[in-house]
């Protein structure tokens, strides 16, 4: 009989024996086992790429449209208003009376934009065929024509983007001509250019950064003119006109 310390007593020799083959081939295994797994997971981490970091894309800041620059225009459109006559000659006062007609011109301006806010100034200059007549007072006749018309006025607008609202205002001068007849018989007839002032609002939408178009109101009132003497004319008129303008692009880049 035999003591063994790890087979927990007496035993004979060959049961002590055969416990021991059993633990050492255990622990062989598993030794076996363990280190197949390791090589296995450093194969796994050798062999693998790794994910690249997504690529860096730069802000790129939108432009906005630049409204500053040099243009040039066409305009068209129509008016209508009132007149009156005051005449000395015959002592007649007709009143008010209607006047209604077209126009169409050019135009030429320049715009600077400060942030949102585009200031500017233009004029323009229009043919005009806007009649109206009093009818029949004390056997005469009193017409009102406007010939033609030019403005000089100041522009302020506030820009989004590519559309444009804006106020205007200044310096308006129209050929009125006065005649007096006893149709079909023209008594009296003569033309004078008067100076007077306007103010109105319009927007104007850019297509391209060189053309754009827009559409605007202006009151225009001439004032008080004598194209026959003795004969003081007022005319008054309410125009609404579109027009096409090109720009050049001397302001550089779009701004950002």
């Amino acid at each position: 009989m035999v003591w063994y310390p790890f087979g927990g007593g007496w035993g004979p020799k060959g049961a002590g024996f055969a416990m021991w083959k059993r633990f050492f081939t255990s622990a062989t295994a598993a030794a076996a086992v363990f280190g197949a797994c390791l090589q296995v997971q450093a194969t796994d981490m050798s062999t693998r790429v790794p994910a690249k970091a997504p690529a860096y894309v730069p802000y790129a800041p939108v432009p906005y449209f630049n409204w500053s620059g040099l243009y040039f225009g066409l305009n068209g459109g129509g008016a209508w208003g009132r007149s009156s006559h005051t005449d000395a000659n015959f002592g007649n006062a007709t009143g008010e009376f209607g006047v209604s007609g077209g126009l169409i011109g050019g135009t030429l301006g320049f715009n600077y934009q400060v942030g949102s806010w585009v200031w500017g100034l233009e004029g323009d200059l229009d043919w005009a065929k806007i009649h109206g007549n009093s009818g029949r007072i004390g056997g005469v006749q009193y017409d009102s024509y406007l010939q033609w018309l030019g403005t000089v006025r100041g522009r302020v607008g506030f820009a989004f983007d590519r559309f444009l609202p804006y106020v205007t205002g200044g310096l308006a001068v129209g050929d009125v001509k006065g005649t007096i007849t006893s149709p079909p018989v023209t008594i009296l007839s003569g033309t004078n250019t008067q100076a007077g002032w306007t103010l109105g609002a319009g927007v104007e939408y850019a297509f391209t950064p060189s053309l754009s178009a827009k559409a605007e109101y202006l009151y225009v009132d001439l004032g008080s003119s004598t194209p026959v003497p003795g004969d003081s004319v007022e005319l008054r008129s309410h125009v609404v006109r579109g027009g096409l303008n090109w720009r050049f692009n001397w302001d550089g880049p779009r701004r950002y």
